[in-house]
């Protein structure tokens, strides 16, 4: 619990310009393509965290471009 609250903090430190790039390189290293979200499709914070959750339960998910 304490490494989230400090990932959190550290997460709300950095510029908007740093979120984004972190956030573009961690989509980088699962694999998900920019925009391959669902079109017309509004997410929330929750629901984009149990997505991530989710992935990260299931290898073959986080590995799908190394398997095309």
């Amino acid at each position: 619990m304490k490494k989230k609250i400090e990932r959190t903090k550290r997460f709300k430190s950095l510029t908007s310009e740093e979120r984004k790039k972190l956030i573009l390189r961690k989509m980088k290293d699962k694999g998900i393509p920019i925009g391959s979200g669902v079109l017309n499709k509004e997410y929330d914070n929750e629901e984009i965290y149990q997505l991530i959750q989710i992935t990260n339960c299931f290898p073959e998910l986080r590995n799908k471009k190394a398997q095309t």
